[in-house]
């Protein structure tokens, strides 16, 4: 019989990569928080924000609410109430689509459009407080990307 009081290595909290992906995302979001609230963004609605913003230089065939959640990883109970906000700040509208109704179509508004300049140097800003310079960020990135389609791929 094992003891069950015997330290695992694989056990500890601080040998699990889970919790450090964990740690990190919430740290990233807690830096930006100030400065998102200065704009009256949530993070998750700043994401969405991005993407739209994207959209808007290289528009996708469908620029649906089911896009963007695909694109965010979200799902459309997540979704809907943080596009609901977004339009009721002004910043995007939604619209049905003529051949589906079903369909929902996203569309940055003039003020939507103006936000982007504001947002600009808030990525910058919290790599220079944080001390990462940009060539690890990008070696960061592409790391987690990889890891990403690696678990993607668990999924099937």
């Amino acid at each position: 019989m094992k003891d069950s009081a015997v330290l695992q290595p694989e056990l500890l909290l601080d040998n699990q990569l889970c919790f450090r992906l964990y740690a990190v995302s919430r740290a990233v979001i807690r830096g930006y928080r100030p400065m998102l609230e200065a704009l009256g963004l949530t993070y998750p609605q700043y994401l969405a924000m991005l993407v739209l913003w994207e959209w808007q230089a290289e528009p996708p065939e469908q620029p649906s609410v089911k896009a963007l959640g695909e694109r965010l990883m979200l799902d459309s109970g997540t979704l809907t109430p943080l596009l609901k906000r977004l339009e009721q700040l002004g910043l995007v509208e939604r619209r049905r689509a003529r051949h589906d109704e079903r369909e929902v179509h996203l569309r940055l508004t003039p003020a939507g459009d103006a936000l982007r300049d504001k947002v600009l140097p808030l990525r910058e800003d919290l790599l220079c407080r944080s001390g990462l310079d940009l060539s690890a960020s990008d070696g960061l990135r592409e790391q987690l990307d990889s890891l990403l389609l690696q678990l993607a791929r668990l999924d099937g």
